[in-house]
């Protein structure tokens, strides 16, 4: 399939599907725990999820059991990650597509997107802070690396495939009705539940 970046063909293909066996443990999975619970204690009555570049769903494993009675839904391009997506939360809550081609129909309680905008083109950013803003009734987190101003930097020997920003304040500064409610950094070297050195920002309409 053409993709319109060459980012989407990255992950569309054989690095993507490396990616998944490299993500795939019960430690991840306690770390996410430990990292979704501090987020979701500043939130309330969340019913429904989406996911934006799921990739296997590590990160919905988590939510699953910390949000029992909420209806899950993702995106994901890379065709062996959305096959095991598939199993974790329905075949038609699974979206095998880019999340450039997604369509909005529906709109959820929170909508997230975690390690996913660093890997984004840059140019096409806009569009997947549209997407994540009007898929939100309510909340919107952000999960990405930080810096305060646009930089691109290698990732596994690979160019143009990692960039670094502010992505929360330019949906702030893009979308007035957004508030900052929390936000916080987890470094890779913490004792217990660590993650790749992740800033969350949690966002409320």
């Amino acid at each position: 399939m053409n993709r319109s970046t060459e980012q989407e063909s990255f992950w569309e293909n054989d690095f993507g599907n490396s990616y998944i066996y490299r993500n795939n443990d019960n430690l991840l999975l306690a770390a996410n725990l430990s990292l979704f619970s501090k987020i979701l204690a500043n939130t309330e009555n969340i019913k429904s999820v989406l996911e934006f570049g799921a990739n296997i769903g590590m990160n919905i494993k988590a939510l699953k059991q910390l949000l029992p009675n909420t209806d899950f839904s993702a995106i994901e391009i890379n065709k062996k990650a959305h096959n095991e997506l598939e199993k974790l939360i329905g075949k038609e809550n699974a979206h095998h597509q880019s999340i450039f081609d997604y369509s909005i129909n529906v709109q959820v309680d929170l909508s997230f997107i975690k390690g996913v905008l660093i890997h984004i083109n840059p140019d096409k950013l806009k569009l997947v802070y549209k997407k994540l803003y009007t898929s939100s009734k309510r909340y919107i987190l952000i999960a990405e690396y930080y810096n305060p101003s646009p930089v691109g930097l290698p990732y596994r020997g690979h160019n143009d495939k990692l960039f670094k920003r502010d992505f929360a304040g330019e949906l702030l500064d893009l979308y007035s009705d957004l508030r900052l409610i929390d936000y916080g950094f987890v470094y890779h070297r913490d004792p217990n539940f660590p993650q790749d050195d992740i800033t969350w920002f949690l966002l409320e309409k």
